[in-house]
């Protein structure tokens, strides 16, 4: 993809959705944090679900620690993974304590050294919490990365690296999100909705799915490019 294309991209994406923001629900670093370690191999919306009932009660590292393992682990017994999630959140919590006051840090080094927080989790929370210019490849950035030839890799670390050479500046602070929902949304693993893409002319992807196009394009002439 051209760097002209790119800065297209992106400029077309912030049109139809000028502030994105995560689908997790949390109102500080810690709660984010935390939301996130469960979000591995599980839903948004079934965190959500989760999350809220256990932020209501405790929201804060030692808050946590006082529900203790067991009792953490009754709040997120629908989440995937649950078990390991749980003993990794009140490990994480005693750390927080123990080495940083009790708050989230805002360096890449500290987060990753946390149970349970990989490069994909910490570039979340450096991103969304500490407003850096991050990029959190899940599988949908990953996927829409290489689909559309704006960075291609083998692995999510070769993707982040390219992402952050081929994302023009000015969009890279929320160029994280933009890719998450477009790719949740629009650019989707199975059945790509190529016919409702806004940049589907700007993405070297060359199975485009073709039914509906014309018509498509017919509606967005007269009512507007729909949203996410």
């Amino acid at each position: 993809m051209k760097p002209a294309d790119r800065k297209e991209f992106f400029r077309r994406l912030k049109s139809i959705m000028p502030k994105p923001e995560t689908e997790l629900e949390y109102n500080s670093p810690f709660e984010l944090l935390t939301a996130v370690i469960l979000s591995a191999q599980a839903t948004d919306v079934g965190v959500n679900k989760a999350t809220r009932k256990l932020f209501a009660l405790a929201n804060t590292p030692q808050a946590i620690l006082d529900l203790g393992e067991d009792g953490l682990k009754r709040y997120i017994r629908t989440i995937g993974l649950y078990n390991a999630k749980a003993t990794n959140i009140i490990k994480t919590c005693g750390i927080l304590l123990e080495k940083h006051g009790g708050e989230v840090p805002s360096e890449r080094k500290l987060l990753e050294a946390l149970p349970g927080v990989g490069r994909k989790t910490a570039n979340v929370v450096l991103n969304t919490a500490f407003g850096k210019p991050t990029i959190a490849v899940d599988t949908h950035v990953f996927r829409l990365a290489n689909r559309t030839g704006m960075a291609k890799g083998k692995t999510p670390l070769q993707v982040e690296l390219k992402l952050l050479k081929a994302v023009p500046k000015e969009y890279l602070h929320d160029a994280h999100h933009w890719l998450i929902l477009h790719g949740r949304y629009t650019c989707k693993a199975r059945k790509p909705n190529c016919p409702e893409c806004i940049v589907r002319d700007l993405c070297s992807f060359r199975n485009k799915t073709q039914a509906g196009l014309e018509s498509s394009a017919h509606r967005k002439k007269q009512s507007g490019y729909r949203s996410f």
